[in-house]
């Protein structure tokens, strides 16, 4: 029984035909087949090895031009694919219209649908809502034409200043407007109706203004 015990605990060795069968089986497992190389993972290094051989000394003149139209065709093929499934790659910009931040706050609307939630708000008589939406209207509005570009941490001062400047040598009005909003938004001073109507003439006025036909104008933090 001792012996048999033994026996049966040293390992089995496999002949060559079994030892094939065991590896074939083993390779089968979804962990290796995962890691195998994609269609993609060859065909870049396809384009790698042509553009290596390139530069070998043992390739041909006549053979180098070729190889080299064919890399070229190989990346083109690539960029093109890559455009089709990831997209145009789009220009990083600090556009308040783009982040949704105004201000200090994060808000997605467009300028129109600040107006329509400010005009809203008037109708209520929740003129503090009505004023901050309405001045933050003004500054959507022309970052949406491309007059006035925000950078990160702009006051409502500083947008107001270049605002009246664009609209020179007649004021929008944008100035009083900022104040308007900042002692509503900031000084927590209550909202009024004539409040309102200063922010929503600098809105109007504003809203007048010809798109710019070169780059906007970037409004920095000092």
């Amino acid at each position: 029984m001792g012996d048999a015990s033994v026996i049966s605990e040293i390992p089995l060795i496999p002949d060559g035909e079994q030892a094939r069968d065991w590896a074939v089986q083993e390779l089968a497992d979804p962990v290796y087949q995962a890691a195998q190389p994609t269609w993609f993972d060859r065909a870049a290094q396809a384009a790698r090895d042509a553009l290596a051989s390139l530069f070998s000394p043992d390739v041909a003149p006549e053979w180098a031009a070729i190889l080299a139209l064919v890399a070229a065709i190989i990346a083109i093929a690539v960029i093109v694919i890559a455009i089709l499934v990831w997209g145009v790659p789009r220009r990083t910009s600090s556009r308040r219209a783009r982040t949704g931040e105004l201000f200090g706050d994060i808000d997605y609307r467009t300028a129109e649908g600040l107006r329509t939630a400010a005009e809203a708000a008037r109708n209520r008589r929740d003129w503090d809502t009505a004023i901050v939406l309405r001045f933050r209207a003004a500054a959507r509005g022309l970052d949406e034409r491309g007059l006035i570009e925000l950078a990160p941490g702009t006051t409502a001062r500083q947008f107001a200043v270049r605002a009246d400047a664009l609209a020179a040598p007649v004021s929008a009005g944008a100035r009083e407007a900022a104040t308007v909003f900042e002692d509503v938004r900031y000084l927590q001073r209550p909202g009024t109706e004539t409040g309102y109507v200063v922010v929503a003439a600098a809105d109007s006025a504003l809203a007048r203004l010809e798109s710019a036909q070169g780059a906007p104008a970037e409004v920095h933090a000092s």
